[in-house]
């Protein structure tokens, strides 16, 4: 199972069933394999402001 992960800025869940289809992030993609460019589509915090959410 992909792991959620949360934004530490603004509370943004990144959802690998989801993606992030708006940034180019097909539904499916594990956050580890998102690019070190991309960033948090709500607030604009980076990627390593993010946070394994405990599940």
């Amino acid at each position: 199972m992909n792991k959620r992960y949360r934004c530490k800025m603004c509370e943004y869940i990144y959802d690998p069933a989801q993606g992030d289809p708006d940034s180019g992030i097909a539904p499916g993609t594990p956050f580890e394999q998102i690019p070190e460019d991309w960033y948090c589509p709500q607030c604009g915090a980076t990627k390593a402001d993010f946070e394994p959410l405990d599940e």
